[in-house]
């Protein structure tokens, strides 16, 4: 099926969301990673170096549409500072990174943390799951 890669930044991140749900009629996922490290093209991140291929791979098979929006939390020293604003940011509140959000109408329906972000069954499960039905 059809999937999308858009990548986003902290500063211009509420526009691609808002752009990202607008097209509808698929699977928003959200997936926050550390930058990459230009020299090695690679996150300074060992575990998102680690879950992105896995993450890809589930998302490129879906049997439907996803938009994967791809958020870089900047490097090691700025992802660190307690402060981090997708840290502080009451929709998000990053523990770490990566992160794989399942996102719907500014609402978080699933998330899978750094420990887990790497895990076949956990992402397919969270990639293929549709979205809660809201009654009006």
């Amino acid at each position: 099926m059809a999937a999308a890669i858009v990548d986003s930044s902290v500063g211009d991140l509420d526009g691609v969301l808002e752009a990202a749900e607008k097209q509808g009629g698929g699977a928003v996922l959200l997936l926050f990673l550390g930058d990459r490290i230009p020299s090695i093209g690679q996150s300074w991140c060992p575990d998102c170096v680690r879950a992105e291929p896995v993450i890809y791979k589930e998302v490129e098979s879906a049997g439907h549409k996803v938009t994967l929006v791809r958020v870089n939390v900047g490097d090691k020293p700025t992802w660190r500072d307690p402060a981090h604003p997708l840290r502080i940011d009451p929709r998000f509140r990053l523990t770490g990174v990566p992160t794989l959000i399942r996102w719907s109408s500014g609402t978080i329906l699933d998330r899978l943390e750094d420990h887990e972000a790497h895990l076949a069954d956990k992402v397919r499960r969270l990639v293929n799951t549709p979205n809660k039905i809201v009654n009006p």
